[in-house]
């Protein structure tokens, strides 16, 4: 085997250090995604926040706004939209969601349910 040169040995430290800074940024964002909040907006306004680990028996809101219908399914620990009359229904493909990150979205309806943490404003 080959003995490293300096130039090298510095390389190969960069490149360590780098891929612990990225692993630790992930983790990082892994754990400010685990909220229990739901929020509910429409327009930008907030329409409801319901902690989720408090659910106990699983439950519908029916949105109706100048823009069309939404049925929000909420149940423990998680949430999902399970009907909209929008042309595409991509909000109610994408299923439940039970952590932070990925919103649910249903643009012609202006609708967002999202997860945050567990800070809950009375």
């Amino acid at each position: 085997m080959y003995p490293m040169d300096r130039k090298t040995k510095i390389w190969i430290s960069i490149l360590f250090a780098v891929v612990l800074l990225g692993l630790l940024g992930w983790w990082a964002l892994g754990s400010l995604g685990s909220g229990n909040v739901a929020v509910i907006t429409v327009d930008g306004v907030e329409y409801d926040r319901i902690d989720l680990s408090k659910v106990t028996d699983s439950y519908d809101i029916e949105i109706d706004t100048q823009y069309g219908h939404n049925t929000v399914h909420v149940e423990p620990g998680r949430i999902s939209v399970t009907e909209a009359d929008c042309p595409d229904g991509i909000c109610v493909a994408q299923g439940a969601i039970d952590k932070g990150g990925v919103p649910i979205v249903c643009m012609p309806h202006h609708l967002v349910v999202k997860i945050e943490g567990s800070d809950i404003d009375a």
